[in-house]
């Protein structure tokens, strides 16, 4: 097991995603963090996000319904476990609010927000309990999904959102 300051260990079961997007950590952070902003990107290509709630403290609860274009509908939730604004924001579908533990978690998500001279280094991290769990995200597209969020969250916070 690796041991490390708290957040940069690399976890055994993960997955992660990294860019470096032409836009302030603070404006990304918003992209995330406001349910009218997420709804935008939120899901890859051809999916939307009619619905997000979003209690932003810690055990505050975080879902979101994500529909595909035939209707079929995906409702996620968690709760958030840390918040650092505009720095980093980590949820988990492991318990519901009020740390009642959920049916079966799956992943934990770390997401960064780094300043690069004005820019941000995006780092969104998907942990997993264990390896099945692990490989079962990787085959259900899990670099071609949130890709494609990270292009859609570009698109948002480059060309939507006012500064």
């Amino acid at each position: 097991m690796t041991h490390a300051h708290a957040g940069s260990a690399v976890a055994e079961h993960e997955l992660s995603i990294t860019r470096l997007i032409d836009a302030p950590p603070a404006k990304v952070f918003r992209a995330w963090s406001e349910p009218q902003w997420l709804m935008k990107w939120w899901g890859p290509h051809g999916m939307t996000t009619p619905e997000c709630e979003m209690q932003l403290w810690v055990g505050g609860l975080f879902r979101t319904l994500m529909r595909t274009a035939d209707g079929t509908e995906y409702n996620n939730q968690g709760v958030f476990l840390e918040i650092v604004a505009p720095r980093r924001l980590v949820f988990t579908d492991a318990f519901r609010p009020g740390w009642v533990p959920a049916a079966k978690a799956f992943m934990t998500a770390v997401v960064t927000f780094d300043d690069e001279h004005g820019k941000t280094r995006y780092t969104a991290r998907a942990l997993h309990w264990n390896a099945e769990d692990c490989r079962a995200h990787e085959e259900m597209g899990f670099h071609q999904g949130w890709g494609q969020s990270l292009d859609r969250l570009v698109e948002v916070v480059t060309q939507q959102m006012p500064d």
